[in-house]
């Protein structure tokens, strides 16, 4: 599968998904993209892994740096693996702990958007 990121908005979010793979040769575009993202000002932002089968430490390094600077200006990240075999590896790795993941887009927006 070719990895890819998309971005659209959802309410007060946006989201970004992506497919493929993050990994070395990937993870330099994910971190573009995100960070294209968060400098324009976004400060909620979502990004749906459900389409990722792998990740490696580059890619959650990606998440973390991300998450660091989102938080540093009041804002908030929000993963999303709906049955991914990702989850696994976040609770390992205890990302679960610093990054709040959901099963859905729809539940990782709704919450916050009243």
């Amino acid at each position: 599968m070719d990895f890819s990121v998309t971005v659209a908005s959802h309410g007060r979010w946006e989201v970004l998904t992506v497919t493929g793979e993050i990994d070395m040769a990937t993870a330099p575009r994910f971190r573009q993209r995100l960070l294209a993202v968060i400098s324009a000002g976004v400060q909620n932002v979502v990004i749906d892994l459900s389409g990722v089968d792998f990740i490696d430490s580059t890619g959650l390094g990606v998440l973390m740096g991300a998450a660091k600077r989102v938080r540093s200006t009041g804002g908030d990240i929000r993963l999303v693996m709906s049955g991914s075999r990702l989850a696994e590896l976040i609770e390992l790795t205890r990302l679960d702990r610093v990054l709040d993941v959901f099963d859905s887009i729809s539940a990782a927006t709704e919450e916050s958007e009243a």
